[in-house]
């Protein structure tokens, strides 16, 4: 049995959420068109990578993204497309902190890549299931979570069941685009807008349809 065959015949929508994957840190709000998520971030295990979310938050780089690929009994991704599916520019890639060892359970946030460990950038994804072959260890390199959902994870499980087709080569694709409208830091406010890099970085090659491919 292959891992995506594995992955998606043990999908479970009915588990909880996590509950104890992060520390206090900073609060994100993802204002959706089908309603809000706020996130936790755990600023203590991932310093790196919590960093680099606030900055593309703050910059104001995921407004009017979409979750562009959503598959159920998996995750939900967003954060680099526009409602054209076209992938918005963005800063150099950052570390893998994957070894952190924090779980891709249910209701945690975790940085999307290509086959590179170290080439996450803006795209990240919400687990709607425990997914421990993308954990550090299992998964080889792994896929670093760095917080978790404590509001609105009813939101993530209506994006996750929307019917979806295949756009301009991608699969998964919501037939009516889900858009993040803004992303703002609970109690903070919008710094302005960095230069992101001077185009899209170069799409990765194909990977499974179980794996949170950065494009």
């Amino acid at each position: 049995m292959t891992i995506a065959t594995a992955l998606l015949a043990a999908a479970a929508l009915t588990q909880a959420p996590a509950t104890a994957a992060t520390t206090p840190g900073p609060v994100v709000v993802l204002e959706t068109s089908m309603g809000n998520i706020r996130i936790a971030l755990d600023e203590a295990r991932a310093p790196i990578t919590v960093k680099n979310f606030l900055a593309y938050v703050r910059s104001g780089h995921y407004e009017g993204t979409t979750f562009h690929r959503v598959i159920p009994g998996f995750m939900v991704q967003g954060g680099g497309m526009d409602v054209q599916m076209k992938e918005k520019a963005v800063r150099a890639p950052i570390k893998n902190e994957a070894a952190n060892k924090v779980r891709n359970d249910r209701g945690t946030i975790a940085m999307a890549r290509t086959a590179e460990p170290n080439s996450a950038t803006s795209q990240f994804f919400i687990n709607v299931k425990n997914n421990a072959s993308l954990d550090y260890g299992i998964g080889g390199a792994g896929y670093a979570v760095f917080g978790t959902v404590i509001e609105g994870m009813d939101v993530v499980d209506r994006i996750v069941a929307v019917p979806t087709t295949s756009r301009g080569g991608h699969q998964n694709v919501p037939v009516t685009p889900v858009v993040i409208t803004r992303a703002r830091v609970e109690g903070g406010a919008k710094a302005p807008a960095e230069k992101p890099a001077d185009k899209p970085a170069k799409p990765a090659a194909p990977r499974p349809v179980s794996m949170p491919s950065r494009n």
